[in-house]
Protein backbone atom coordinates (compact mmCIF):
# COMPACT_ATOMS: atom_id res chain seq x y z
CA UNK A 1 0.00 0.00 0.00
CA UNK A 2 1.26 3.45 -0.83
CA UNK A 3 -0.19 6.90 -0.39
CA UNK A 4 1.08 9.44 -2.87
CA UNK A 5 2.43 12.78 -1.77
CA UNK A 6 3.77 15.86 -3.45
CA UNK A 7 7.58 15.94 -3.46
CA UNK A 8 7.55 19.02 -1.25
CA UNK A 9 5.79 17.11 1.54
CA UNK A 10 7.85 13.92 1.50
CA UNK A 11 8.52 12.63 4.99
CA UNK A 12 12.14 12.86 5.98
CA UNK A 13 13.96 9.88 7.42
CA UNK A 14 13.75 9.82 11.21
CA UNK A 15 16.96 9.55 13.21
CA UNK A 16 15.99 8.62 16.78
CA UNK A 17 17.72 10.78 19.37
CA UNK A 18 18.42 10.02 23.01
CA UNK A 19 15.41 12.19 23.79
CA UNK A 20 13.25 9.85 21.71
CA UNK A 21 14.55 6.82 23.59
CA UNK A 22 14.11 8.42 27.03
CA UNK A 23 16.34 9.71 29.82
CA UNK A 24 18.47 6.95 31.40
CA UNK A 25 18.18 7.01 35.18
CA UNK A 26 21.94 7.44 35.60
CA UNK A 27 21.66 10.76 33.77
CA UNK A 28 18.78 12.10 35.88
CA UNK A 29 19.51 14.67 38.59
CA UNK A 30 17.33 13.91 41.61
CA UNK A 31 16.65 16.21 44.54
CA UNK A 32 15.56 14.07 47.48
CA UNK A 33 13.60 16.26 49.89
CA UNK A 34 12.11 15.86 53.35
CA UNK A 35 10.11 18.33 55.44
CA UNK A 36 9.34 18.62 59.12
CA UNK A 37 6.10 20.39 59.97
CA UNK A 38 3.87 21.40 62.89
CA UNK A 39 1.01 19.17 61.70
CA UNK A 40 -0.26 16.82 59.01
CA UNK A 41 -2.31 19.26 56.90
CA UNK A 42 -0.83 22.12 54.91
CA UNK A 43 -4.01 24.16 55.42
CA UNK A 44 -3.48 24.53 59.19
CA UNK A 45 0.20 23.69 59.79
CA UNK A 46 3.57 25.22 58.93
CA UNK A 47 7.00 24.02 57.82
CA UNK A 48 9.68 23.84 60.52
CA UNK A 49 12.57 22.40 58.51
CA UNK A 50 13.56 21.65 54.91
CA UNK A 51 16.32 19.20 54.05
CA UNK A 52 17.35 18.05 50.58
CA UNK A 53 20.13 16.12 48.85
CA UNK A 54 20.99 16.48 45.15
CA UNK A 55 22.31 13.30 43.48
CA UNK A 56 23.08 12.06 39.98
CA UNK A 57 24.44 8.68 38.98
CA UNK A 58 24.90 7.70 42.62
CA UNK A 59 27.04 10.78 43.37
CA UNK A 60 26.00 13.45 45.86
CA UNK A 61 26.19 16.86 44.20
CA UNK A 62 25.02 19.03 47.09
CA UNK A 63 22.84 19.40 50.16
CA UNK A 64 20.32 21.95 51.39
CA UNK A 65 19.15 22.37 54.99
CA UNK A 66 17.39 25.10 56.92
CA UNK A 67 15.13 25.52 59.91
CA UNK A 68 11.99 27.51 59.14
CA UNK A 69 9.90 29.74 61.41
CA UNK A 70 6.37 28.34 60.96
CA UNK A 71 4.76 31.45 62.45
CA UNK A 72 3.09 29.42 65.19
CA UNK A 73 4.11 27.33 68.22
CA UNK A 74 5.42 23.80 67.70
CA UNK A 75 3.05 21.32 69.38
CA UNK A 76 4.57 19.30 72.20
CA UNK A 77 4.07 15.91 70.54
CA UNK A 78 5.82 17.22 67.39
CA UNK A 79 8.71 18.54 69.48
CA UNK A 80 9.08 15.14 71.17
CA UNK A 81 9.01 13.37 67.76
CA UNK A 82 11.40 15.64 65.85
CA UNK A 83 13.40 17.38 68.57
CA UNK A 84 12.49 20.73 66.99
CA UNK A 85 11.10 23.11 69.61
CA UNK A 86 9.42 26.50 69.40
CA UNK A 87 12.54 28.20 70.77
CA UNK A 88 14.70 26.58 68.04
CA UNK A 89 12.60 28.03 65.21
CA UNK A 90 11.80 31.36 66.88
CA UNK A 91 14.88 32.98 65.34
CA UNK A 92 14.84 30.91 62.12
CA UNK A 93 14.05 32.61 58.77
CA UNK A 94 10.47 32.68 57.52
CA UNK A 95 9.43 30.36 54.69
CA UNK A 96 9.39 33.40 52.39
CA UNK A 97 13.18 33.58 52.79
CA UNK A 98 13.90 29.83 52.69
CA UNK A 99 11.61 28.69 49.88
CA UNK A 100 13.28 30.67 47.05
CA UNK A 101 16.63 29.13 47.96
CA UNK A 102 15.19 25.62 47.88
CA UNK A 103 13.42 26.18 44.56
CA UNK A 104 16.68 27.42 43.05
CA UNK A 105 18.52 24.40 44.50
CA UNK A 106 15.96 22.03 42.93
CA UNK A 107 15.49 23.90 39.63
CA UNK A 108 15.53 21.53 36.62
CA UNK A 109 15.69 18.42 38.79
CA UNK A 110 13.33 15.58 39.63
CA UNK A 111 11.90 15.74 43.14
CA UNK A 112 11.97 12.56 45.22
CA UNK A 113 10.32 12.02 48.60
CA UNK A 114 9.04 9.18 50.72
CA UNK A 115 5.25 9.62 50.77
CA UNK A 116 5.70 12.49 48.32
CA UNK A 117 2.12 13.87 48.49
CA UNK A 118 2.83 15.05 52.04
CA UNK A 119 6.08 16.94 51.34
CA UNK A 120 5.06 18.21 47.90
CA UNK A 121 1.68 19.28 49.28
CA UNK A 122 3.33 21.57 51.84
CA UNK A 123 5.74 22.99 49.23
CA UNK A 124 2.92 23.74 46.80
CA UNK A 125 0.86 25.38 49.56
CA UNK A 126 3.80 27.57 50.51
CA UNK A 127 4.22 28.62 46.87
CA UNK A 128 0.54 29.46 46.67
CA UNK A 129 0.65 31.53 49.87
CA UNK A 130 3.59 33.54 48.49
CA UNK A 131 2.06 33.89 44.99
CA UNK A 132 4.90 31.84 43.47
CA UNK A 133 4.22 29.71 40.42
CA UNK A 134 4.82 26.05 41.18
CA UNK A 135 7.67 24.95 38.89
CA UNK A 136 5.89 21.76 37.87
CA UNK A 137 8.57 19.34 39.04
CA UNK A 138 8.48 15.72 37.97
CA UNK A 139 7.90 13.90 41.27
CA UNK A 140 8.97 10.37 42.23
CA UNK A 141 7.48 8.78 45.34
CA UNK A 142 9.61 6.02 46.89
CA UNK A 143 6.70 4.66 48.95
CA UNK A 144 4.71 3.05 46.09
CA UNK A 145 7.99 1.92 44.50
CA UNK A 146 8.83 0.10 47.73
CA UNK A 147 5.39 -1.48 47.83
CA UNK A 148 6.06 -2.78 44.32
CA UNK A 149 9.37 -4.56 45.02
CA UNK A 150 9.67 -5.08 48.79
CA UNK A 151 7.67 -8.10 49.91
CA UNK A 152 6.03 -8.59 53.29
CA UNK A 153 8.42 -11.41 54.20
CA UNK A 154 11.29 -8.94 53.88
CA UNK A 155 9.81 -6.07 55.87
CA UNK A 156 6.70 -5.74 58.05
CA UNK A 157 5.88 -2.32 56.54
CA UNK A 158 7.21 0.26 54.10
CA UNK A 159 8.08 3.08 56.48
CA UNK A 160 11.28 4.98 55.78
CA UNK A 161 13.01 3.69 58.93
CA UNK A 162 12.11 0.08 58.10
CA UNK A 163 13.41 0.39 54.52
CA UNK A 164 16.58 2.14 55.68
CA UNK A 165 17.35 -0.84 57.95
CA UNK A 166 16.51 -3.33 55.20
CA UNK A 167 18.81 -1.65 52.67
CA UNK A 168 21.47 -0.78 55.27
CA UNK A 169 21.33 2.93 54.62
CA UNK A 170 24.38 4.91 55.69
CA UNK A 171 22.14 7.37 57.58
CA UNK A 172 19.40 6.38 59.99
CA UNK A 173 16.29 8.54 59.74
CA UNK A 174 15.53 10.40 62.97
CA UNK A 175 12.70 12.76 61.95
CA UNK A 176 15.11 15.54 61.10
CA UNK A 177 14.80 16.72 57.53
CA UNK A 178 18.37 16.35 56.25
CA UNK A 179 18.96 12.98 57.92
CA UNK A 180 15.69 11.63 56.52
CA UNK A 181 16.56 12.95 53.06
CA UNK A 182 19.99 11.24 53.22
CA UNK A 183 18.33 7.95 54.21
CA UNK A 184 15.82 8.33 51.38
CA UNK A 185 18.71 8.68 48.89
CA UNK A 186 20.03 5.21 49.85
CA UNK A 187 16.52 3.75 49.76
CA UNK A 188 15.98 5.26 46.29
CA UNK A 189 19.18 3.72 44.90
CA UNK A 190 18.31 0.31 46.36
CA UNK A 191 14.83 0.44 44.86
CA UNK A 192 16.18 1.41 41.43
CA UNK A 193 18.52 -1.60 41.53
CA UNK A 194 15.54 -3.89 42.12
CA UNK A 195 13.45 -2.20 39.44
CA UNK A 196 16.09 -2.39 36.70
CA UNK A 197 15.51 -6.12 35.93
CA UNK A 198 11.81 -5.27 35.54
CA UNK A 199 12.55 -2.91 32.66
CA UNK A 200 12.60 0.32 34.68
CA UNK A 201 15.73 1.89 33.25
CA UNK A 202 14.58 5.36 32.15
CA UNK A 203 12.97 8.29 33.92
CA UNK A 204 9.78 7.77 31.93
CA UNK A 205 9.51 4.24 33.32
CA UNK A 206 9.22 5.52 36.89
CA UNK A 207 5.83 7.08 36.13
CA UNK A 208 4.29 3.60 35.95
CA UNK A 209 6.85 1.55 37.86
CA UNK A 210 4.48 1.09 40.80
CA UNK A 211 1.76 -0.36 38.57
CA UNK A 212 0.91 -4.05 39.09
CA UNK A 213 2.28 -5.05 35.69
CA UNK A 214 3.67 -8.59 35.20
CA UNK A 215 7.44 -8.63 34.94
CA UNK A 216 7.44 -10.34 31.52
CA UNK A 217 5.22 -7.54 30.17
CA UNK A 218 7.20 -4.69 31.70
CA UNK A 219 10.44 -6.14 30.31
CA UNK A 220 9.01 -5.71 26.81
CA UNK A 221 9.05 -1.92 27.34
CA UNK A 222 12.37 -1.86 25.48
CA UNK A 223 10.37 -2.45 22.28
CA UNK A 224 9.42 1.23 22.47
CA UNK A 225 13.05 2.40 22.46
CA UNK A 226 13.84 4.34 19.32
CA UNK A 227 10.25 4.81 18.22
CA UNK A 228 9.48 8.34 16.97
CA UNK A 229 7.35 10.80 18.91
CA UNK A 230 5.30 11.61 15.82
CA UNK A 231 1.85 10.80 14.41
CA UNK A 232 1.55 7.55 12.56
CA UNK A 233 0.86 3.83 12.71
CA UNK A 234 2.58 1.13 14.74
CA UNK A 235 2.60 -2.62 14.11
CA UNK A 236 3.32 -5.17 16.83
CA UNK A 237 5.07 -8.10 15.17
CA UNK A 238 5.43 -11.61 16.49
CA UNK A 239 7.50 -14.62 15.49
CA UNK A 240 8.39 -14.79 11.78
CA UNK A 241 7.33 -11.17 11.34
CA UNK A 242 3.60 -11.85 11.75
CA UNK A 243 1.60 -8.65 12.24
CA UNK A 244 -0.19 -9.18 15.55
CA UNK A 245 -1.78 -5.79 16.05
CA UNK A 246 -2.02 -2.46 14.24
CA UNK A 247 -2.77 0.83 15.96
CA UNK A 248 -2.49 4.56 15.40
CA UNK A 249 -1.56 7.52 17.56
CA UNK A 250 -0.54 11.16 17.39
CA UNK A 251 2.58 10.12 19.36
CA UNK A 252 3.74 6.62 18.42
CA UNK A 253 6.36 6.24 21.12
CA UNK A 254 4.14 7.40 23.98
CA UNK A 255 1.26 5.18 22.86
CA UNK A 256 3.42 2.07 22.50
CA UNK A 257 4.96 2.60 25.94
CA UNK A 258 1.47 2.60 27.47
CA UNK A 259 1.04 -1.06 26.47
CA UNK A 260 3.64 -2.04 29.10
CA UNK A 261 1.92 -0.27 32.03
CA UNK A 262 -1.19 -0.72 34.11
CA UNK A 263 -2.97 1.67 31.77
CA UNK A 264 -3.52 -1.34 29.48
CA UNK A 265 -6.47 -3.33 30.88
CA UNK A 266 -7.35 -5.60 27.95
CA UNK A 267 -6.38 -9.24 28.51
CA UNK A 268 -6.07 -10.00 24.81
CA UNK A 269 -3.68 -7.11 24.29
CA UNK A 270 -1.57 -8.16 27.28
CA UNK A 271 -1.39 -11.61 25.71
CA UNK A 272 -0.31 -9.99 22.43
CA UNK A 273 2.44 -8.00 24.15
CA UNK A 274 3.84 -11.19 25.67
CA UNK A 275 4.45 -12.77 22.26
CA UNK A 276 5.49 -9.59 20.42
CA UNK A 277 9.10 -9.43 19.22
CA UNK A 278 9.22 -5.96 17.65
CA UNK A 279 7.24 -2.81 16.92
CA UNK A 280 7.40 -1.28 13.44
CA UNK A 281 6.47 2.40 13.13
CA UNK A 282 5.10 4.15 10.05
CA UNK A 283 5.40 7.93 10.44
CA UNK A 284 2.58 9.85 8.75
CA UNK A 285 2.25 13.48 7.75
CA UNK A 286 -1.17 13.92 9.35
CA UNK A 287 -3.55 12.11 11.73
CA UNK A 288 -5.93 11.44 8.81
CA UNK A 289 -3.22 9.64 6.88
CA UNK A 290 -2.40 7.63 10.00
CA UNK A 291 -6.03 6.55 10.41
CA UNK A 292 -6.26 5.51 6.76
CA UNK A 293 -2.99 3.58 6.87
CA UNK A 294 -4.11 1.80 10.02
CA UNK A 295 -7.36 0.74 8.36
CA UNK A 296 -5.62 -0.49 5.22
CA UNK A 297 -3.00 -2.43 7.17
CA UNK A 298 -5.68 -4.10 9.25
CA UNK A 299 -7.55 -5.05 6.07
CA UNK A 300 -4.37 -6.31 4.43
CA UNK A 301 -2.96 -8.37 7.31
CA UNK A 302 -6.11 -9.24 9.31
CA UNK A 303 -4.13 -9.20 12.61
CA UNK A 304 -5.52 -11.69 15.06
CA UNK A 305 -5.59 -9.14 17.91
CA UNK A 306 -7.49 -6.45 15.96
CA UNK A 307 -11.25 -6.85 16.08
CA UNK A 308 -12.46 -4.25 13.60
CA UNK A 309 -12.25 -3.45 9.91
CA UNK A 310 -10.73 -6.76 8.83
CA UNK A 311 -13.36 -8.01 6.40
CA UNK A 312 -14.76 -5.35 4.07
CA UNK A 313 -16.12 -8.11 1.87
CA UNK A 314 -18.64 -8.93 4.59
CA UNK A 315 -20.43 -5.60 4.15
CA UNK A 316 -24.01 -5.96 2.95
CA UNK A 317 -26.36 -3.63 1.10
CA UNK A 318 -30.10 -3.35 0.45
CA UNK A 319 -31.09 -2.70 -3.15
CA UNK A 320 -34.27 -2.04 -5.06
CA UNK A 321 -34.16 -4.68 -7.78
CA UNK A 322 -34.20 -3.82 -11.48
CA UNK A 323 -37.25 -5.65 -12.84
CA UNK A 324 -40.83 -5.04 -13.92
CA UNK A 325 -42.05 -5.07 -10.33
CA UNK A 326 -39.06 -4.17 -8.15
CA UNK A 327 -38.64 -5.46 -4.61
CA UNK A 328 -36.07 -5.09 -1.82
CA UNK A 329 -33.15 -7.48 -1.73
CA UNK A 330 -30.17 -7.94 0.62
CA UNK A 331 -27.00 -8.24 -1.49
CA UNK A 332 -23.25 -8.51 -0.73
CA UNK A 333 -22.23 -5.73 -3.12
CA UNK A 334 -23.59 -2.84 -5.16
CA UNK A 335 -24.82 -4.04 -8.55
CA UNK A 336 -26.33 -1.93 -11.29
CA UNK A 337 -27.52 1.67 -11.35
CA UNK A 338 -30.45 1.14 -8.99
CA UNK A 339 -31.06 2.55 -5.49
CA UNK A 340 -28.95 1.02 -2.73
CA UNK A 341 -28.58 1.80 0.97
CA UNK A 342 -25.81 0.69 3.27
CA UNK A 343 -23.33 -0.66 3.92
CA UNK A 344 -24.57 -2.69 6.87
CA UNK A 345 -22.28 -4.37 9.36
CA UNK A 346 -24.33 -7.57 9.23
CA UNK A 347 -27.08 -9.25 7.27
CA UNK A 348 -29.29 -9.04 10.35
CA UNK A 349 -29.08 -5.24 10.35
CA UNK A 350 -29.88 -5.17 6.63
CA UNK A 351 -32.90 -7.39 7.18
CA UNK A 352 -34.12 -5.07 9.93
CA UNK A 353 -33.97 -2.12 7.52
CA UNK A 354 -35.94 -4.09 4.92
CA UNK A 355 -38.60 -4.87 7.53
CA UNK A 356 -38.86 -1.16 8.38
CA UNK A 357 -39.54 -0.30 4.75
CA UNK A 358 -42.06 -3.12 4.40
CA UNK A 359 -43.84 -1.80 7.50
CA UNK A 360 -44.36 1.55 5.76
CA UNK A 361 -44.46 0.82 2.02
CA UNK A 362 -46.54 -1.85 0.30
CA UNK A 363 -43.71 -3.34 -1.76
CA UNK A 364 -44.04 -6.96 -2.74
CA UNK A 365 -42.11 -9.47 -0.63
CA UNK A 366 -42.24 -12.52 -2.89
CA UNK A 367 -38.96 -13.37 -4.64
CA UNK A 368 -39.98 -14.74 -8.10
CA UNK A 369 -39.26 -12.46 -11.05
CA UNK A 370 -42.70 -11.33 -12.21
CA UNK A 371 -43.60 -10.49 -15.84
CA UNK A 372 -45.42 -7.19 -16.54
CA UNK A 373 -48.61 -9.19 -17.11
CA UNK A 374 -49.19 -12.61 -15.60
CA UNK A 375 -50.20 -15.34 -18.04
CA UNK A 376 -52.13 -17.19 -15.37
CA UNK A 377 -54.57 -15.81 -12.87
CA UNK A 378 -53.10 -15.78 -9.35
CA UNK A 379 -54.67 -15.38 -5.97
CA UNK A 380 -53.38 -12.49 -3.88
CA UNK A 381 -51.31 -13.43 -0.85
CA UNK A 382 -52.36 -12.86 2.76
CA UNK A 383 -50.26 -9.69 2.96
CA UNK A 384 -52.26 -8.21 0.09
CA UNK A 385 -55.45 -8.96 1.99
CA UNK A 386 -54.03 -7.05 4.98
CA UNK A 387 -53.08 -4.09 2.81
CA UNK A 388 -49.37 -4.76 3.29
CA UNK A 389 -48.63 -5.61 -0.38
CA UNK A 390 -49.78 -4.07 -3.67
CA UNK A 391 -50.07 -7.56 -5.22
CA UNK A 392 -48.76 -6.81 -8.76
CA UNK A 393 -48.64 -10.56 -9.32
CA UNK A 394 -52.40 -10.65 -10.03
CA UNK A 395 -52.23 -8.25 -13.00
CA UNK A 396 -53.43 -10.29 -16.00
CA UNK A 397 -54.72 -7.77 -18.53
CA UNK A 398 -52.28 -4.83 -18.29
CA UNK A 399 -49.30 -3.84 -16.13
CA UNK A 400 -50.10 -2.73 -12.60
CA UNK A 401 -49.50 1.01 -12.91
CA UNK A 402 -50.41 1.59 -9.26
CA UNK A 403 -47.32 -0.36 -8.27
CA UNK A 404 -45.16 2.24 -10.01
CA UNK A 405 -46.28 4.80 -7.42
CA UNK A 406 -45.33 2.39 -4.64
CA UNK A 407 -41.88 1.91 -6.19
CA UNK A 408 -41.41 5.66 -6.51
CA UNK A 409 -42.26 6.05 -2.84
CA UNK A 410 -39.60 3.46 -1.97
CA UNK A 411 -37.07 5.10 -4.31
CA UNK A 412 -37.63 8.46 -2.59
CA UNK A 413 -37.18 6.91 0.86
CA UNK A 414 -33.94 5.18 -0.21
CA UNK A 415 -32.25 8.00 -2.09
CA UNK A 416 -34.00 11.17 -0.90
CA UNK A 417 -36.28 12.14 1.94
CA UNK A 418 -37.44 9.21 4.11
CA UNK A 419 -39.69 11.51 6.13
CA UNK A 420 -42.89 9.70 5.17
CA UNK A 421 -41.49 6.36 6.40
CA UNK A 422 -40.15 7.93 9.61
CA UNK A 423 -43.45 9.62 10.42
CA UNK A 424 -45.54 6.51 9.73
CA UNK A 425 -43.39 4.26 11.90
CA UNK A 426 -43.10 6.95 14.57
CA UNK A 427 -46.88 6.96 14.85
CA UNK A 428 -46.84 3.20 15.19
CA UNK A 429 -44.21 3.38 17.92
CA UNK A 430 -46.30 6.00 19.71
CA UNK A 431 -49.40 3.84 19.54
CA UNK A 432 -47.55 0.81 20.90
CA UNK A 433 -45.98 2.88 23.66
CA UNK A 434 -49.37 4.29 24.60
CA UNK A 435 -50.64 0.71 24.96
CA UNK A 436 -47.56 -0.09 27.10
CA UNK A 437 -46.36 -2.59 24.51
CA UNK A 438 -42.85 -1.31 24.95
CA UNK A 439 -41.02 -4.39 23.66
CA UNK A 440 -42.83 -4.20 20.32
CA UNK A 441 -42.25 -0.45 20.19
CA UNK A 442 -38.54 -1.08 20.76
CA UNK A 443 -38.43 -3.58 17.89
CA UNK A 444 -40.05 -1.11 15.48
CA UNK A 445 -37.67 1.63 16.61
CA UNK A 446 -34.67 -0.68 16.09
CA UNK A 447 -35.78 -1.49 12.56
CA UNK A 448 -36.36 2.18 11.80
CA UNK A 449 -32.93 3.13 13.15
CA UNK A 450 -31.27 0.49 10.95
CA UNK A 451 -33.00 1.87 7.87
CA UNK A 452 -32.37 5.57 8.56
CA UNK A 453 -28.71 5.04 9.48
CA UNK A 454 -28.06 3.00 6.32
CA UNK A 455 -29.88 5.48 4.08
CA UNK A 456 -27.89 8.34 5.61
CA UNK A 457 -24.61 6.48 5.01
CA UNK A 458 -25.48 5.78 1.37
CA UNK A 459 -26.61 9.35 0.72
CA UNK A 460 -23.33 10.70 2.12
CA UNK A 461 -21.23 8.16 0.22
CA UNK A 462 -22.95 8.42 -3.15
CA UNK A 463 -21.83 11.91 -4.27
CA UNK A 464 -18.27 11.39 -3.02
CA UNK A 465 -17.94 7.98 -4.70
CA UNK A 466 -19.09 9.52 -8.00
CA UNK A 467 -16.55 12.37 -7.74
CA UNK A 468 -13.47 11.46 -9.79
CA UNK A 469 -11.27 13.90 -7.87
CA UNK A 470 -11.72 16.23 -4.95
CA UNK A 471 -8.97 18.37 -3.41
CA UNK A 472 -9.53 19.96 -0.01
CA UNK A 473 -7.40 21.99 2.39
CA UNK A 474 -7.51 22.66 6.10
CA UNK A 475 -5.38 25.24 7.97
CA UNK A 476 -2.83 23.77 10.38
CA UNK A 477 -1.99 25.09 13.81
CA UNK A 478 1.47 26.07 12.51
CA UNK A 479 -0.03 28.41 9.91
CA UNK A 480 0.26 26.17 6.87
CA UNK A 481 -2.20 23.94 5.05
CA UNK A 482 -3.06 20.25 5.23
CA UNK A 483 -3.93 19.17 1.67
CA UNK A 484 -5.86 16.02 0.78
CA UNK A 485 -6.72 14.44 -2.58
CA UNK A 486 -9.78 12.16 -2.65
CA UNK A 487 -10.70 10.06 -5.68
CA UNK A 488 -13.99 8.20 -5.72
CA UNK A 489 -14.05 8.54 -1.88
CA UNK A 490 -10.60 6.94 -1.57
CA UNK A 491 -7.84 8.82 0.26
CA UNK A 492 -5.30 9.16 -2.57
CA UNK A 493 -2.68 11.64 -1.41
CA UNK A 494 -1.74 14.21 1.19
CA UNK A 495 0.75 16.98 1.80
CA UNK A 496 1.44 19.65 4.39
CA UNK A 497 2.72 23.12 3.57
CA UNK A 498 4.61 25.41 5.92
CA UNK A 499 3.69 28.90 7.11
CA UNK A 500 3.85 31.42 4.29
CA UNK A 501 4.39 28.75 1.62
CA UNK A 502 2.26 29.04 -1.53
CA UNK A 503 0.03 25.92 -1.44
CA UNK A 504 -1.05 25.98 -5.10
CA UNK A 505 2.18 24.49 -6.55
CA UNK A 506 1.95 21.79 -3.90
CA UNK A 507 -1.66 21.13 -4.92
CA UNK A 508 -0.58 20.73 -8.56
CA UNK A 509 2.21 18.33 -7.63
CA UNK A 510 -0.06 16.40 -5.30
CA UNK A 511 -2.72 15.93 -7.99
CA UNK A 512 -0.05 14.74 -10.42
CA UNK A 513 1.35 12.13 -8.02
CA UNK A 514 -1.80 11.00 -6.20
CA UNK A 515 -2.94 7.39 -6.46
CA UNK A 516 -4.94 6.46 -9.58
CA UNK A 517 -8.34 5.01 -8.66
CA UNK A 518 -10.77 3.01 -10.78
CA UNK A 519 -14.39 4.20 -10.64
CA UNK A 520 -16.59 2.08 -8.34
CA UNK A 521 -20.31 1.33 -8.53
CA UNK A 522 -21.91 4.15 -6.49
CA UNK A 523 -22.88 4.48 -3.75
CA UNK A 524 -20.13 1.97 -2.90
CA UNK A 525 -16.79 3.80 -2.55
CA UNK A 526 -13.53 2.72 -4.18
CA UNK A 527 -12.18 1.75 -0.75
CA UNK A 528 -13.18 0.27 2.57
CA UNK A 529 -16.43 1.99 3.66
CA UNK A 530 -14.79 2.95 6.95
CA UNK A 531 -12.04 4.75 5.03
CA UNK A 532 -14.67 6.73 3.15
CA UNK A 533 -16.31 7.57 6.48
CA UNK A 534 -12.98 8.87 7.80
CA UNK A 535 -12.60 11.08 4.73
CA UNK A 536 -16.17 12.39 5.05
CA UNK A 537 -15.67 13.20 8.73
CA UNK A 538 -12.47 15.10 7.86
CA UNK A 539 -14.25 17.04 5.12
CA UNK A 540 -17.01 17.97 7.58
CA UNK A 541 -14.55 19.57 10.03
CA UNK A 542 -14.66 23.35 10.52
CA UNK A 543 -12.20 25.26 8.37
CA UNK A 544 -11.95 22.72 5.53
CA UNK A 545 -12.04 24.39 2.11
CA UNK A 546 -12.67 22.81 -1.27
CA UNK A 547 -9.85 23.57 -3.70
CA UNK A 548 -11.03 21.51 -6.68
CA UNK A 549 -13.81 19.09 -7.60
CA UNK A 550 -14.16 17.27 -10.90
CA UNK A 551 -17.85 16.52 -10.32
CA UNK A 552 -20.62 18.10 -8.25
CA UNK A 553 -20.44 17.13 -4.59
CA UNK A 554 -23.91 17.66 -3.21
CA UNK A 555 -26.39 16.00 -0.87
CA UNK A 556 -30.19 16.33 -0.74
CA UNK A 557 -31.41 19.15 1.49
CA UNK A 558 -34.12 16.85 2.86
CA UNK A 559 -32.39 13.53 3.24
CA UNK A 560 -31.97 10.66 5.65
CA UNK A 561 -29.17 12.56 7.37
CA UNK A 562 -31.78 14.99 8.73
CA UNK A 563 -33.56 12.09 10.44
CA UNK A 564 -30.46 10.30 11.73
CA UNK A 565 -31.25 11.10 15.37
CA UNK A 566 -34.89 10.02 14.93
CA UNK A 567 -36.27 13.05 16.75
CA UNK A 568 -39.64 12.35 15.13
CA UNK A 569 -39.85 9.00 16.90
CA UNK A 570 -38.86 10.48 20.27
CA UNK A 571 -41.40 13.28 19.92
CA UNK A 572 -44.19 10.87 18.97
CA UNK A 573 -43.44 8.56 21.90
CA UNK A 574 -43.46 11.51 24.30
CA UNK A 575 -46.76 12.62 22.80
CA UNK A 576 -48.25 9.16 23.28
CA UNK A 577 -47.16 8.94 26.88
CA UNK A 578 -49.00 12.18 27.69
CA UNK A 579 -52.30 10.50 26.94
CA UNK A 580 -54.22 8.50 24.33
CA UNK A 581 -56.33 11.51 23.30
CA UNK A 582 -53.22 13.21 21.85
CA UNK A 583 -52.10 10.15 19.87
CA UNK A 584 -52.45 9.50 16.16
CA UNK A 585 -53.28 5.90 15.26
CA UNK A 586 -51.45 4.21 12.42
Amino acid sequence: MSIARAPQAATAAVQPSFADIGTPLQDVTFVVVDLETTGSRASDAGITEIGAVKVRGGEVLGEFQSLVNPGRPVPAFVARLTGITTSMVATAPDVALVLPGFLEFARGCVLVAHNAPFDVGFLRAACADLDYTWPGFTVVDTLPLARRVVLRDEAPNHKLATLARLFRARTSPDHRALADARATVDVLHALLERLAPLGVTHLEDLATAADPVPADVRCKATLADGLPSAPGVYQFRGPDGEVLYVGTSTDIRRRVRSYFTAAEKRRRITEMVRIAHAVTPVVCATPLEAQVRELRLITEHAPRYNRRSKHPERQTWVRLTDEAYPRLSVVPEVRGDVPHIGPFSSRRAATAAVEALHDAIALRRCTPRLPPVSRVRRSPCALAGLGRCSAPCVATTEPDHDYAAVVEEARTALTGDPGAVVRLLAERVARLAGQERFEEAGQVTHRLRSFVAAAARAQRLDPLSRCAELVAARPTAAGGWELVVVRHARFSGTAVTGPGEDPLPVVDALRATAEAVEPPSPPAPACHPEEAALVLDWLDQPGVRLVHTSDPWTCPVRSAVAHADLEDVSASVALALRGPDTMTAC
